[in-house]
């Protein structure tokens, strides 16, 4: 298990830098790719609970977010979001007897939850695209280096959370969601993000007080994705969301922390910096 783990997180990095810095419809394309993947997910577990969602209607919402996305009119995603509202309560009425009000809130929930995030993957990525800014790893565009923010924060957070949740957790987080996670390790993430975004900020040439800011934000947004694809899988009966990724689960525990990460870099930046 640890072998696959090590093996698909490599290929995984390898990835990620590839069509990160690449860009362009390559991105986009995957971004679309993980988020219907999740979706699916998510329709699989709600399944388990003798819930029906709006599956198809889920899909064309997803497409037209994205859409709005790559278009970079992030304008247009409240318009998607209550059209696709529309469609989900007009079903409810036209098929009351097969799709209940619950049906109707869970798919909206789920439509928020993943077609909602995933899109904002894109919307920071093509962020102040025709801006280049300068660093050791050469002249990058400006959204990339946004991204990464959120993507290396978040890997931070993780990575200190486990090793001081380990060693030093004696207060649980929330254990009827997640059990393994304490305080002190919920802590120890936010210092690692911290950590981590400062200094890739100081070498893209971030001002050091928004560096801190995205660092404690990402370090608290983090881990809270984290548990609610917790309390989702706990609340199904799952152990993980998927078996795409061999020993890391599906796209939503991959995911997880990530989708709350990067909306929050996005309005942070688009308030602040952009």
């Amino acid at each position: 298990m640890l072998l696959k783990r090590v093996i698909t997180a490599i290929i995984g990095i390898i990835a990620a830098v590839f069509i990160i810095h690449y860009g362009g419809w390559l991105f986009a394309a995957t971004v679309l790719l993980l988020t219907l993947l999740a979706w699916h997910e998510y329709y699989n577990m709600m399944t388990r609970l003798e819930i029906s969602i709006a599956y198809y209607i889920g899909i064309l919402g997803i497409l037209l977010l994205w859409g709005s996305a790559w278009l970079g009119n992030s304008r247009e995603i409240l318009a998607v979001l209550l059209m696709s509202s529309f469609l989900i309560l007009a079903k409810m009425v036209l098929s009351y007897a097969n799709f209940t009000v619950r049906d109707a809130v869970y798919t909206l929930s789920g439509l928020i939850y993943i077609g909602l995030t995933f899109p904002h993957l894109i919307l920071l990525r093509f962020m102040d695209n025709s801006l280049y800014i300068p660093t050791q790893f050469g002249t990058l565009q400006a959204g990339t280096i946004y991204l990464w923010l959120a993507i290396v924060g978040t890997w931070a957070s993780d990575t200190l959370a486990f090793f001081v949740g380990s060693q030093f957790g004696r207060h649980k987080l929330a254990p009827a969601v997640s059990p393994g996670k304490t305080w002190e390790g919920g802590a120890g993430g936010i210092a690692g993000s911290i950590l981590a975004v400062t200094g890739l900020g100081t070498i893209c040439d971030i001002p050091l007080a928004h560096s801190l800011v995205i660092g404690g934000l990402v370090g608290i947004v983090g881990p809270l994705g984290d548990l609610v694809e917790s309390a989702i899988k706990r609340s199904a009966g799952v152990k993980d969301s998927g078996r795409l990724l061999p020993g890391h689960g599906g796209v939503l525990d991959r995911f997880d922390s990530v989708m709350f990460t990067a909306p929050t870099v996005y309005y942070y930046i688009y308030a602040f910096l952009s």
